[in-house]
């Protein structure tokens, strides 16, 4: 006698339509940059710069060119961005609150722990001009907030946003080059912590690209500091009296082998069933490793991203 086919069952059949559903309902995806977006307030505060007023001038990734036709020159730990048009001033009380398009992750897999970084316009000081020896670092300060929601806000001990380890364009320009290199650094990887910026001090050239290591520098973030998984906000505010810190630019740290899915939800390698299970426990809530899309809920549109990074 020749076998039944087997039916699929009534609730294999539900959730096959419920997926193939919220697939479709989900909006097309675009790849997530790794630096800001959006400007959601500028304050600029008493005594900022003039003309340095421009918010916009934090979006995006830092300057690696500065000084227009004029005065060109690659950004280098000796000479910094400085055009109105590449940074934003901070009076005194002034401050910014910049957003991504994604939730930035607590997550292991980035070097050195580091999840965020700040780039300000700090710069070396030269004790043998023009070869290059770093003297000291200049920095103007500057306090760093993060937040998930936009709404409740974590303060990042011991750290300075106009601060940390001067920008670096390129990993084959000179100190003082005029014109850019053909190697641009890397604005997502950040350089080792533990060659703390005062580390630099005494550095040569040579050594200080060996140190950087092909990072573009920048002031890191451990967002496990401030016990936070995720954050999707940076609030950058001038508490002191002295200075008028310089914002360029914050980014998202990449991973290290910068491979992982973002359905990776267990960070196994693969995305399947066990990916899938973790998701469909999350649903309904604002649970940041599920929430592939930052919108703040586990929804259907998660799970079409999920899907899309499917491995098995």
């Amino acid at each position: 006698m020749p076998s039944r086919p087997v039916q699929p069952s009534r609730l294999t059949t539900l959730l096959q339509s419920l997926v193939a559903s919220l697939i479709l309902l989900a909006p097309p995806t675009i790849a997530d940059s790794p630096f800001a977006v959006e400007v959601v307030h500028f304050d600029p505060g008493i005594g900022g710069v003039p003309g340095y007023d421009h918010p916009e001038s934090a979006l995006g990734e830092p300057t690696r060119t500065t000084g227009g036709s004029l005065f060109p020159a690659a950004v280098t730990p000796f000479q910094p961005a400085w055009l109105a048009s590449e940074v934003v001033s901070l009076g005194i009380g002034g401050s910014i609150e910049l957003a991504f398009d994604h939730l930035v992750l607590d997550d292991p897999d980035n070097p050195f722990g580091v999840d965020l970084l700040v780039f300000g316009n700090p710069f070396c000081t030269d004790t043998n001009a023009p070869w290059g020896i770093v003297g000291g670092i200049y920095e103007e300060g500057g306090r760093i907030e993060v937040s998930l929601n936009g709404r409740d806000w974590a303060v990042i001990p011991d750290v300075m946003a106009d601060g940390g380890f001067p920008t670096f364009g390129w990993r084959d320009a000179g100190p003082y080059a005029e014109q850019p290199g053909r190697l641009p650094t890397d604005f997502t990887k950040p350089v080792n912590p533990s060659r703390h910026p005062n580390g630099l001090i005494g550095l040569d050239y040579d050594a200080l690209i060996e140190t950087y290591d092909g990072s573009g520098g920048g002031v890191g973030v451990d967002l496990a500091s401030v016990g936070l998984s995720a954050i999707r906000f940076v609030r950058i505010t001038n508490i002191g009296i002295d200075y008028t810190p310089e914002i360029d630019a914050i980014a998202d740290v990449a991973a290290a082998d910068g491979t992982r899915l973002p359905g990776d939800l267990n960070g196994d390698g693969l995305v399947n069933g066990i990916d899938l299970g973790l998701l469909l426990a999350a649903w309904g809530t604002t649970d940041a490793t599920a929430d592939l899309d930052g919108d703040l809920i586990v929804n259907g549109p998660d799970l079409g991203l999920l899907l899309a990074d499917w491995t098995g």
